[in-house]
């Protein structure tokens, strides 16, 4: 049913924010109880090496990251929930088809299958968000949504990490995907809203009209890539998410190998530090950022870039310290630090766009970062520890998130010089 009234749509767009939300939390789920199972899985009848393991997180994002430009497509022309319940669905089935793998090859194909239905969900959630809320609450109402991404990542850690304990990596896989297949219908009945809802004053880019849908697509990629300030934005998320990526895969690894904690205590020791910092972190990085806009137009960059910054040394003591005391609480300020750029972000992402091709921008933004960054760096991680230790492949994630806070730093700096050369 469509709302006629601005309550009614007030209602449904926080409707829509609480399904999406809860489909995130299921996204990372299920993208991150892999990590929890993977010290089962190498020494299961599978025999897989760390290079083996790193390769499904890799296999998975080159994927996700494939099938995001055609999803990002279809997701400035075609019903939006639709797509996105069909993916939901398709990464539900394929989560649980992992729990019947026979050899490798069967579960990197199960695995990397996940990206094709959480490409459609990705690419065009935020657009979806963007058309239910106005610009000045983005900030907090993003921080809601992505605060699913540590919050899911954590389940899937904890999750993973009993069921494995209680009942086998098997069944871990089965149960993180029936849930899915609940939400898929309800994202389904979502209301789509009209793009551009929240800005009314917005057009379609010029030339748009009139175009099929692979030159409309080019024509917007186009646009893009000489939008500078969301590319480096971009840029910057790709060396962000190089650091994530390799530090969410091997953290419980980690701990157990190098910190010698137990594998069950492993996963929801750090599970539950995920959980805590990511919704501090992420909340109340979205609220500051909302908050900071009052006094400057790139308040989310800076705060995104300072943040990012602080974390870089702090992740450095947690993974080279020696002492409990110091390497818990390194690990705690880090995260917090680095939840807290996750709503700003993506705020500023969107906020780079036109209403009328943010599903394509979010597609460019995800192939980005997932090739220069989750891809190559949980296979990379492994690889490193293949030829020498685990401790120093670690040893790589500090330094990517120094680079991430210095890009956006940067493009904050070259923003706000901007402006105010104009004026």
């Amino acid at each position: 049913m469509i709302p006629t009234a601005s309550h009614d749509f007030t209602r449904t767009a926080r409707v829509g924010l609480v399904v999406l939300t809860l489909i995130n939390l299921f996204n990372y789920l299920d993208r991150w109880i892999v990590a929890a199972l993977a010290e089962s899985m190498k020494h299961s009848e599978l025999q897989l090496s760390d290079t083996q393991l790193g390769s499904l997180m890799t296999g998975f994002i080159i994927v996700y990251m494939l099938a995001a430009p055609l999803f990002g497509s279809l997701g400035d022309t075609r019903r939006r929930t639709r797509l996105i319940a069909l993916g939901v669905g398709v990464w539900s089935l394929a989560t649980a088809a992992a729990g019947f793998a026979w050899n490798f090859a069967s579960l990197f194909v199960a695995r990397a299958a996940v990206g094709i239905g959480e490409a459609a969900y990705g690419t065009m959630s935020p657009a979806l968000l963007a058309d239910y809320f106005p610009r000045e609450r983005r900030g907090r109402v993003f921080a809601i949504f992505f605060a699913a991404i540590p919050i899911g990542s954590a389940l899937g850690y904890m999750v993973g990490g009993l069921m494995d304990h209680y009942f086998g990596w098997r069944p871990a896989f089965w149960v993180a995907g029936f849930p899915g297949l609940v939400l898929a219908v309800l994202a389904w009945r979502l209301y789509e809203p009209q793009r551009g809802a929240q800005e009314p004053e917005s057009a379609p880019p010029p030339g748009a009209h009139g175009l099929s849908l692979g030159r409309a697509t080019r024509a917007a990629y186009a646009v893009l890539l000489r939008n500078r300030p969301y590319m480096r934005t971009v840029l910057g998320y790709a060396a962000y998410t190089f650091a994530i990526g390799a530090l969410a895969f091997w953290m419980p690894s980690f701990l157990e190998r190098v910190r010698g904690i137990p594998k069950a205590r492993a996963t929801v020791q750090f599970g539950a530090i995920v959980v805590v910092t990511g919704f501090l972190g992420t909340y109340g990085g979205g609220w500051v950022g909302d908050r900071l806009l009052r006094v400057s137009k790139q308040a989310y960059m800076w705060l995104s870039g300072g943040v990012t910054l602080v974390a870089a040394p702090l992740t450095f003591v947690a993974l080279a310290a020696r002492a409990p005391a110091l390497y818990w609480v390194a690990i705690i300020v880090a995260e917090l630090c680095l939840f807290a750029s996750t709503g700003p972000i993506n705020s500023a992402i969107v906020n780079a766009v036109s209403p009328h091709m943010r599903a394509t921008a979010v597609a460019l933004s995800i192939f980005t970062i997932h090739i220069l960054g989750d891809v190559p760096s949980p296979a990379l991680v492994g690889a490193i520890s293949d030829a020498r230790s685990l401790a120093q492949a670690m040893l790589i994630i500090p330094v990517a998130i120094m680079v991430s806070g210095a890009i956006w730093t940067y493009a904050a700096w070259r923003e706000s010089r901007a402006v105010a050369l104009v004026a």
